[in-house]
């Protein structure tokens, strides 16, 4: 293996940009331009990417910017995925329910495209669409799940409104939540219950870490 060389120049007005957004990422997996505009905006700049992936690589990460759903994702850095020692920190594991949770979204966030700025959903909204799947979730399990969600930047709320009236904001983050392998066996018991074309599959990422073997 050569060298490790970090070789980056950030003018000092971006400094603060810049070790907002590694935080950012580290913290939180996701940079969402509908909840952070100017972080975005900053990272979404090639060189100012390009930067911070450099920075990342150093401890064994990387970033994905995708300008068509205008986020930026964290990710394990290639080079790093099979290395023995090193923790997989990309995709966060989800409890059985909570996967059930995140599929009922992530099919309103697809049915809501196209008519609104916003992806919405009012919470007595999505209860019902919870009990049409069959999604059986109490009322504590359902707060710890949306806080772990708030956390990863897949959704937005305010955390003191549990009224059937409170607005949840849904992320395309939504679309990167997952992982594959857990996916598959949740998705195969959610489609049970699901109308014909529902659960249409999304896109691996989110947070996790997990030793390897």
């Amino acid at each position: 293996m050569g060298d490790i060389k970090l070789n980056i120049s950030i003018k000092e007005e971006n400094t603060i940009w810049f070790k907002r957004c590694i935080r950012k990422l580290l913290d939180s997996t996701f940079i969402v331009e509908e909840k952070d505009e100017k972080l975005y905006a900053f990272i979404s700049r090639e060189s100012n990417q390009q930067d911070i992936s450099d920075y990342l690589r150093m401890i064994g990460f990387d970033v994905l910017v995708d300008t068509n759903v205008r986020i930026a994702m964290l990710k394990p850095h290639e080079a790093d995925e099979e290395a023995v020692g090193l923790k997989r920190a990309n995709v966060v594991s989800f409890t059985t329910e909570q996967y059930h949770l995140l599929l009922v979204l992530w099919e309103v966030y697809l049915e809501n495209l196209g008519y609104s700025d916003g992806n919405l959903v009012l919470r007595g909204d999505l209860i019902d669409k919870m009990k049409a799947y069959e999604v059986d979730v109490d009322k504590t399990k359902l707060s710890a799940a949306m806080k772990l969600f708030k956390k990863y930047n897949l959704v937005d709320y305010d955390v003191k409104d549990e009224s059937e009236d409170a607005l949840i904001t849904l992320y395309p983050s939504l679309q990167f939540g997952w992982d594959i392998a857990q996916f598959q066996t949740v998705t195969a018991e959610y489609r049970k219950n699901a109308p014909d074309g529902a659960g249409e599959e999304p896109t691996e990422g989110g947070r996790e870490e997990e030793e390897d073997g």
